[in-house]
């Protein structure tokens, strides 16, 4: 987690829990995170938080005025928390590159790994030329190619 995220999820933890928080010291924090480059949402979020978070470092700001900076301000503390996540799985792995076989099973909407009748490829042809086809609103360069996808996977199998 990049240590910048972290010292501002803590001050934002901080400051929610203070029984007197300083809305003004806040406010620059939240502008500091407005103007940062590590991600968009943030970004955004913190930008829509800006605003309230002015007006309730003004004095003359009511309560309802600083519980409502509270509440937006949670708004950043859930973008934060995103990118300060552990992601499990296989989120940050590139995908399998296909095959040129697969990559025309796939052009076809047809199953991998498995042996296809010359009928069926045909079938599968017909109904993606539908969408395709430069006269049913498609163009044609996509079309040569899923004619080429049918050809090929004829002649192989």
């Amino acid at each position: 987690m990049d240590p910048q995220i972290r010292q501002w999820k803590v001050a934002i933890e901080r400051f929610c829990a203070a029984p007197d928080p300083d809305y003004r010291d806040m406010a620059r924090m939240i502008a500091e995170i407005a103007t940062t480059d590590i991600d968009e949402t943030l970004r955004h979020a913190a930008a829509q938080v800006l605003p309230i978070l002015r007006q309730a470092a003004l004095k003359s700001a009511d309560r309802r005025t600083r519980s409502m900076a509270l509440r937006r301000l949670g708004i950043v503390s859930d973008a934060l928390h995103m990118l300060s996540a552990p992601q499990f799985g296989r989120r940050g792995l590139t995908p399998k590159t296909l095959t040129q076989e697969e990559r025309y099973r796939q052009l076809l909407g047809l199953p991998f790994g498995r042996r296809l009748a010359a009928n069926e490829v045909h079938q599968a042809f017909k109904r993606a030329a539908k969408t395709v086809h430069p006269d049913g609103g498609g163009n044609g360069p996509a079309f040569l190619e899923l004619a080429a996808a049918r050809d090929a996977l004829i002649k192989h199998h």
